[in-house]
This record gives C-alpha cells, structure tokens and sequence, in this order.
C-alpha cells in the first residue's frame, strides 16, 4: 500500500488531465470521493472533470463544486473527446466498469493510465493499471483518505467535508459495523481540518422534503412486512413512487428502519423504477448478503450491505424473496 501511494502521488505530479468517475446511482461515498479528489487536483491547478452516468440525491447539492459535474445522462456531448485526450483516469467507488454503464465503453477503450480506489469485495483489477482496493476500510472516502494523507497532499476544508460525507454516509452515522478505530482516527482529523460535523448531518439528515417523509410513513405504514420475527422486506412499485412525487435519494436509508426493529437481522428493499426492479440487502451480525445477494441475483457489495437487479417483475422478485427467506433462514 505505502508503494503504491508513492506511484499515485508521481501519476498526480506527472500528469496535466485527469477524469473523475463513479458507479451509477451515486451516493454519499460516490459523490463525496469524487468531489474530494475533484478539489485536490483543482487546486494543484490540474484540468479534471467529474463524469458521472446519472444524477445524484438533491440532499448532496451543497458538496463544494459539484456544480461542474458532468451528468451523461443530461448531457452526453463531447464526453467521448474529454475521455479520448485526458491523461489520467480515476475510478471511485465501484468494482467492475458495469456499476458504471453508460460510460463503461468510453473507459474501456480510453488509453489513458487508470487508477481504481474502492473498498467492495472482489474487484476486477484488470481494468485498471493502480489500485487500492481494501475491504477493511468504512468507505472509499475513508480509504482516499489514508492515500491522501498518507502522500502529504495539503488536504483543505472543501476537500475534508467531502471525504466527512462518504464516511458519514457509508458508515450510518457510525453505526454500521465496518466503523473502526481508524475511521474515528481519520475523522477525527478532518474535523480538525475545519469539518463541522453537525452541520453536514443537518445537510445530509435533516433535508426531507414533505414527499419524501410521506413516503416513508407510506413504506412503513404499508409496506412493510416481517417473516419469522427475524426478516423483513419493505417493497415499492413505479406507481407509488410517482404518487409521493419521487425525487433521486428519496429512498434513501428506508431499509435500515426494517433493520432497526428489534430481532431482524435480515432485510431487503425491493423498489420499481423505469421497469427495473432493484434490490438492496442489509444484514446483521454473520449473515453474508453480499454472497446471497450474487447467489440469487448476480449482486454484490458488501458483507452486510449488497445491491442487485431482478429480470424478473416487481411481484415475482418479491416472491423469489421470500423463498430466499425461507430457505435461509427458516
């Protein structure tokens, strides 16, 4: 790991252009990596552009300079040309280019040296030439952290707030079980930086819109539905995402109130958008939802957090779910 810091800080100093890019659907680790590395090269005066395949939460808007993201599903001009003539490119977040679909070619086919950061389990490294790729670590803005600061690089505010939101955001609040020692040593140190810690949770937390609290009451009022004291599944169809005026990020951290009920260990989102069924996993204690999460559906993530798409419709997804539930864990 030190020697690859050293190779990242020469590729940083050596080169002039660099692009910036993140998985789909991007969240607080995503965009607070992304916008983190986008302020360290800005003011060592490099040309960089932030790509990323499509929008994030309205609840990240305030991160400093994200206004100078380029959104490919808003605006797909010249990105091709940008990622043809840049010298640099760096990956955050993901573990395979499909997490980044529509940009997924431009990469692939861009000479440019390619640097992969991302704390999932079982990255594909052959899309990459550098890599630090280490489960152990809260988030990929926590282990950008240990890069940067482990290269000396001079880590402003704007830069610490951003890297603040990816550990804050992947970690609960710190209270997921991947929150260490060194993620309060790490964060400890970006608040010396300047982070005020309650003001970016007002930010990020306290930011509801009337819709959006509508629509939690709706999951958990409704929707929510609980097997064997131990599982739960709260589910939404495009329908009611559209009766609560649906916005990016609204949907954001509803499984973990499943979670939070006294006993579940298991739990799953199942959410229908743009005739995509989509699944989120969050488990307790020893029970490995990334490797059921790939088993049933191809997903992937993390040991107590995974994701996955269903082929199947919105109802029969649920059913395969509670299938899974008896068969795991009945």
């Amino acid at each position: 790991m030190i020697e690859n810091v050293d190779i990242f800080k020469k590729i940083i100093n050596d080169n002039d252009s660099f692009i910036i890019t993140t998985h789909r659907g991007p969240d607080g680790d995503a965009m607070g990596s992304s916008m983190a590395m986008y302020n360290l090269l800005v003011n060592l005066k490099k040309n960089v552009n932030v790509i990323i395949p499509n929008s994030y939460p309205n609840f990240l808007s305030w991160l400093p300079n994200v206004e100078n993201v380029i959104n490919h599903e808003e605006n797909s001009t010249n990105i091709s040309k940008l990622i043809d003539k840049v010298d640099i490119i760096i990956m955050l977040d993901f573990n395979d280019l499909s997490r980044i679909e529509n940009l997924e070619s431009y990469v692939l086919n861009s000479k440019a040296k390619k640097i992969l950061i991302d704390h999932h389990q079982d990255p594909d490294l052959s899309i990459c030439d550098l890599s630090f790729c280490d489960t152990t670590f809260s988030s990929t803005c926590e282990l950008l952290y240990m890069i940067l600061n482990q290269a000396k690089f001079n880590l402003t505010k704007n830069i610490a707030d951003c890297l603040y939101t990816g550990i804050l955001t992947d970690t609960g609040s710190f209270k997921f079980s991947c929150t260490t020692k060194n993620t309060h040593v790490s964060v400890g140190h970006l608040i010396s930086i300047g982070v005020n810690s309650t003001e970016i949770n007002n930010l990020i937390y306290n930011n509801y819109s009337y819709d959006r609290i509508n629509l939690l009451g709706h999951c958990l009022t409704n929707k929510l539905k609980i097997y064997n004291n131990s599982s739960a599944i709260i589910s939404l169809s495009e329908e009611e995402l559209k009766k609560f005026n649906f916005k990016k990020g609204d949907t954001e951290g509803i499984i973990n109130y499943a979670l939070s009920i006294k006993e579940v260990i298991f739990a799953v989102f199942i959410v229908e958008k743009d005739n995509i069924v989509k699944l989120s996993f969050r488990s307790l204690g020893n029970i490995n939802v990334q490797e059921i999460s790939k088993r049933y559906f191809g997903g992937g993530g993390h040991f107590n957090a995974a994701g996955a798409k269903s082929d199947l419709s919105l109802d029969k997804t649920i059913i395969k779910v509670e299938n899974i539930i008896k068969n795991e864990f009945s």
